[in-house]
């Protein structure tokens, strides 16, 4: 049998989900669901660009970070259809640090980490200059 024709339960993000259930705090694990069944459903219906993946905001007020990192985790089980995503935390000089979620190998890698890294300093570089440029033309900066 292969992937497609697991039934649901059998689906690593199901499987996730289901273990996660029972190593949660109830209330934590509502709030989990709360925030990653309209992201999974957004999945599975192939209507990804216009919805948002921030697990920060409004949403997200008042979510402890361990949920937050498994809402991570869980997406990137849905996404990758992989169990051995890993939260990274890199620290950046400009700002701060920043949590990420990668394969296991690549969490082991200092080197693909420092990768990482510099693409997310050099992202940000980009967006501070883009955000200059905006505010310059009279245009919002808040993207």
């Amino acid at each position: 049998m292969n992937e497609p024709e697991f039934p649901p339960e059998h689906r690593p993000v199901d499987m996730y989900l289901g273990l996660l259930r029972t190593r949660m705090d109830t209330e934590d694990y509502l709030q989990l669901l709360d925030v990653v069944q309209p992201i999974l459903r957004a999945i599975e219906e192939q209507r990804l660009p216009e919805l948002d993946f921030a697990l920060d905001g409004e949403r997200t007020d008042g979510l402890s970070q361990e949920v937050r990192d498994e809402a991570a985790l869980v997406i990137a089980a849905a996404v990758t259809g992989r169990l051995d995503n890993e939260v990274v935390e890199i620290n950046l000089d400009e700002t701060g640090p920043v949590r990420v979620i990668t394969d296991a190998d690549t969490a082991s890698d200092p080197t693909r980490l420092g990768e990482i890294a510099d693409y997310i300093r050099e992202r940000h570089h980009q967006n501070e200059e883009l955000r200059g440029i905006a505010e310059v033309s009279g245009l919002p900066t808040d993207f």
